[in-house]
């Protein structure tokens, strides 16, 4: 066999392996996004069943999400030790036997807080590796569109999962519904071992450092006051997006919404969200950081605020339009981290970017919650309106770190 047939047959492998390494890691992905966000289905339910205030549920939420942002740095040190692979594998793992736990029959309040931590901590393990699987698989041929569809694969995720287990609970007790789809996560652990090489395709960067383009990119500066202000912004949207979601279910009961409305409602907002992710995107490379900023933060607080007096299918109309605002700002954030930071940095600002924003994300439903039980549901949900406001000076303050801006 000549060396050039060999090369393409070597081509072709490389490329399925691609394939499958993207196609793997969106629906694990997808999954992961699923079981965080079907959290937001459950509220109502625990509270009627555990009697609990705004401020518990939100401590409650605040358990996964702070377990996922507080251990996905070490778990990318621990994935360089024992492989991407079979510790996503394992994460997927406690995710969905968190959910089987928390199906069985008998699980109370100490047991439901024990079972969060541990769904958390599983959780923690799909962003970093997931996100490093692909970039690497990819790098070759540019990984921005393995990414996106990668980022895209996560709202489908958020859809998804919660719809169907509010479908679930219109048909059977919620405990047996949460059970089926954590009983998911393990059969998808069990896909991650077999589909996933041990040994992921290895990146170029290496063997192309030398190059022009790359010792340009090498020469930027770590520009640390604009990250910290990019990030300080990422944080305050991904607490304006927990804070809404938290109290949303809440918002919607007493318009007398049912169990699967919300579940609807959940997609509605989710659907634009992804919807969100794709537009934004294309709105922050032509308008810059600035504009999308003011233009995604002012749409989300008007959004919010219209919510309260609206009837039910008033707001469920509506849902969309604030899921483009509510998760596109995100998408522009995240494109923004590799203009603020040296190539041999990125890895690391990627992960404390993710840490930051899933931390806030954690903690903003204790506060807010704080405030749901001093001012009821809707007033409280106007806070997060006004807190979501204070990005915009933030952004103004960045704009002139970014090439694009001045």
């Amino acid at each position: 066999m000549s060396v050039s047939a060999t090369a393409g047959i070597g081509l072709r492998q490389a490329g399925g392996q691609r394939r499958r390494i993207l196609a793997v890691a969106c629906g694990v992905h997808a999954l992961h996004d699923g079981f965080t966000d079907l959290i937001y289905v459950l509220l109502p339910v625990w509270q009627a069943e555990f009697a609990l205030s705004y401020a518990a549920l939100g401590l409650l939420r605040m358990l996964f999400a702070g377990a996922m942002a507080g251990l996905q740095m070490p778990a990318s040190a621990l994935a360089m030790r024992i492989g991407g692979p079979l510790l996503l594998a394992i994460g997927t793992a406690l995710a969905g036997g968190a959910y089987v736990a928390l199906g069985l029959a008998g699980a109370g309040l100490v047991t439901l807080v024990v079972i969060l931590l541990i769904g958390g901590a599983g959780a923690a393990t799909q962003h970093p590796i997931g996100s490093s699987l692909v970039a690497t698989a990819y790098e070759a041929e540019g990984s921005r569109a393995a990414l996106g569809t990668y980022n895209f694969a996560g709202d489908l995720g958020k859809m998804a999962i919660p719809a169907a287990t509010a479908g679930l609970m219109a048909l059977m007790p919620w405990r047996s519904a949460v059970g089926i789809i954590g009983a998911l996560g393990l059969c998808t652990a069990v896909a991650i071992l077999l589909l996933l090489p041990r040994r992921p395709l290895k990146s170029p960067r290496i063997e192309h450092k030398t190059g022009g383009a790359a010792t340009a990119a090498q020469a930027m500066p770590h520009r640390r006051g604009a990250f910290a202000l990019l990030l300080a912004i990422g944080v305050l949207d991904s607490g304006t997006r927990m804070g809404f979601l938290a109290f949303l279910p809440f918002v919607l009961r007493a318009k007398e919404a049912t169990t699967p409305t919300i579940g609807l409602a959940l997609t509605l907002i989710f659907a634009g969200g992804a919807l969100g992710k794709l537009v934004c995107g294309w709105l922050g490379a032509r308008l810059g950081v600035l504009r999308s900023v003011l233009l995604t933060e002012l749409a989300t607080a008007v959004g919010i605020i219209a919510i309260g007096p609206l009837p039910l299918l008033g707001a469920l109309a509506i849902l969309p339009v604030i899921g483009v605002a509510l998760n596109g700002t995100s998408s522009v954030l995240y494109g923004t981290v590799p203009e603020l930071v040296a190539p041999d940095r990125r890895e690391h600002a990627f992960g404390l970017f993710y840490t930051g924003t899933i931390g806030g994300g954690a903690v903003a439903p204790v506060l807010y919650g704080l405030a749901g039980d001093a001012l009821g549901a809707e007033n409280a949900i106007l806070v997060v309106a006004v807190v979501c406001l204070l990005t915009l000076p933030l952004a103004w303050a960045l704009s002139p770190s970014l090439p694009r801006e001045r």
